[in-house]
Order: structure tokens, then sequence, then C-alpha cells
């Protein structure tokens, strides 16, 4: 049983005062498979470096299992990293590349043959055991990186952006192989990557990071319903939910309509933004009057940017319908909102939710 928690975990970078992660608290359980994910700069690969011991902490602690791991050295923690870059070494075949650790550890040679071998077949990398890196494909070459982190068993798994060097096709692909084998070898994995997409598709809990600070963390499907604040709702989702401030008159209108809460919930006094995915609008009739300015069609779903009158500005929303539709730039448009509409206090902290508020 092999449990990971950071405990008010802190990493400061010489130079600056500024925490790149900030008393980071996060449980994560034996056989779980967690994605860290963020901005540029949100401190998601600084966590994961902290518990591989490639960056020291300046606070706080790290435990693998029951065993606090913060001052360990990296090779005497048990876990094993995937890198982007795939770091293979381009004289070495795909076997060798993969037994190298265990050659440096000193296991035998028929031992390291046969967990070779076994990798090899998971990753379906036996044609290719005697190739040199420079003659496989890009997605090969990181089932070779993953297969050299898998014949170490270890305690955890730790992947760094693996899948960023693919093309998206491949990248589909190989995110689906990677959940598929995590899930067939139960072992913890943390997963860091910017790609929020990414991050939804895989992870059994998502942490979304932000300068360092936790924001949420929680199972996909809780992080798109229900994000505790205006930067996990903005952040998570794509196209991003349409996010608009509807001052702190009441009652609260959007554009000339009038939009309230149902089933009881109570607003505070001051600013309120309202929140309602692109899903939840829907274009052609309805009391909110609007301007089409672009339509993105992908042939199963079509990506609908109009623009409303709000507060005497010109306010951007995307709406994602249903082909075939028929509206073009220009058009003039009515709107409603057919799903769910959240509400956000002054401080960008999550109120509540409600039934669509406005027909």
């Amino acid at each position: 049983m092999t449990a990971v928690r950071y405990d008010d975990a802190t990493r400061t970078y010489e130079g600056t005062d500024v925490a790149a992660v900030d008393r980071l608290n996060l449980d994560i359980g034996d056989g779980e498979l967690l994605v860290l994910v963020g901005p540029s700069g949100s401190g998601k690969s600084t966590a994961l470096r902290m518990l591989a011991g490639l960056e020291p902490l300046d606070g706080g602690s790290i435990h693998i299992g029951d065993r606090d791991v913060s001052n360990v050295r990296p090779r005497d923690r048990d876990i094993a990293m995937v890198f982007q870059n795939y770091a293979l070494y381009p004289q070495l075949s795909v076997a060798e590349n993969m037994g190298f650790a265990l050659k440096q550890q000193k296991v035998p040679k028929e031992d390291r043959v046969k967990r070779v071998r076994e990798a090899a077949r998971i990753l379906d990398l036996e044609p290719y055991l005697d190739r040199k890196p420079k003659h496989l494909s890009g997605g090969q070459r990181q089932r070779v990186a993953m297969g050299r982190a898998i014949v170490r068993r270890p305690a955890v798994y730790l992947m760094d952006e693996p899948l960023s060097n693919l093309d998206a096709k491949l990248r589909v692909q190989t995110r689906t192989e990677v959940v598929e084998l995590q899930n067939r070898l139960g072992v913890t994995t943390v997963y860091v990557t910017h790609d929020q997409v990414e991050a939804m598709t895989m992870g059994d809990r998502v942490a979304v990071l932000r300068n360092g600070v936790l924001q949420q963390c929680d199972a996909p499907g809780t992080l798109y319903h229900e994000p505790v604040n205006l930067f996990v709702a903005g952040f998570i989702g794509s196209p991003a939910m349409n996010l608009v401030d509807a001052g702190e008159q009441r009652p609260l209108t959007l554009g000339d309509v009038e939009l309230e809460p149902s089933g009881g919930l109570a607003l505070p006094d001051g600013v309120i933004t309202i929140g309602f995915r692109p899903e939840a609008l829907t274009v052609g009739d309805g009391p909110l009057r609007a301007q089409i300015r672009t339509v993105e069609d992908l042939g199963s779903e079509v990506f609908v940017h109009v623009a409303i009158e709000h507060r005497g500005d010109s306010v951007p929303l995307v709406s994602k319908m249903s082909p075939p539709f028929d509206g073009a730039p220009g058009d003039n448009v009515g709107l409603k909102i057919v799903g769910t509409t959240h509400f956000f206090d002054g401080d960008g902290a999550r109120i509540g939710s409600t039934p669509a508020a406005l027909r």
C-alpha cells in the first residue's frame, strides 16, 4: 500500500520571496492516478520535483507510504519518473534502455531480461527491442521511457508532461494507453500537464494549481460542474465557461434581461459574477438579444461566438450547439440559458448554482 501525502509542503526559489509551491496539502490514495494541472508558472512541475527529491523543501514535509521522505535522496525514494523529452540513450537498444537502471542496480541478467520482456509485452514493444531510439516513432520512444519506469517496479510513478512532444492524434491515443496501463499496474501515479483536456480525461482526481496554491482537488466531473472559484471555472472546460460581471444591483441583469437564482439561493451584497457553460447557452429564440461574431463548425458540434450589450459594453459569449446550425456572422439572434447557472461573489468564490435562471 503506497499513498502519498504533501503536508504544508513549500518551495521558494532563491531570489524571490514568493513561494513556487505554497503550503501544499494533498493526499493521494494508493493506486490513484492524480493529475496536477495549471497554467505555466502554477507550481505543478515544482510540486512533482519536490516529491521526486529533485527540489528541496523550504517547509512542511512529503510522505510516501508511512515514510517521511523530505530529506531522502531521490534514488532512495522508490519512485520512477517519466520526462517529456524521453531521455533515452541513443547508443543503446530499446532493451538496453529499458534495463539500464536495473543493470546499475546489479539486478541479475536473467531477472533483468525477464522484466524487460514483460514490460515490452505490456507496451507492445517486443518487435522493437533490438532497435535504437532513432529508428522509433515519437510514440514508441515514449513507450520505451515508460517501460524503463515499469521495469523498476517502484512504489510511485511520476510523469512530467510525458505526451507534450507528440502530435495531437498520437497524444489522444497515447493518453488512453497510459490510463489503461496505470489501471492494469495499480501503481500510485502523479501526472503533470498544462492541458486541462488531458487532465480531465486521465485523472481519477485532478488538482488545480495557481501561483503555487492549490485551488481545488476533485474528480473531473466535480471540477467541471462544481468549481470552487472563478479561476477553476474559467480554467476547466473547453471552450471555457462564460463568465459575466453582473454588477451589484438587484435584481441581477444579463443584458437587459433580469436574471435571478432559483431554489432559495441567497446572494450576498456586492458584485456578483455569473457563469454558464457553452452547452448551457442556446442560440435561436430567447429573451436575450445578441449578434453572431463567428461560427466554428467542427462536424460533431458547432461553437457559436456571439456578443451581447451588457452594462454599456459588448460582451463575448460562446454557445456549443448540435449541428446543423444555419446562423452566420452578423445575424441578430436570441439567447437562452437552459443549463446550470453559477454565482460567484466579489472574491471569486462560488456561492452556489441553480437551474437555468434565464429562459
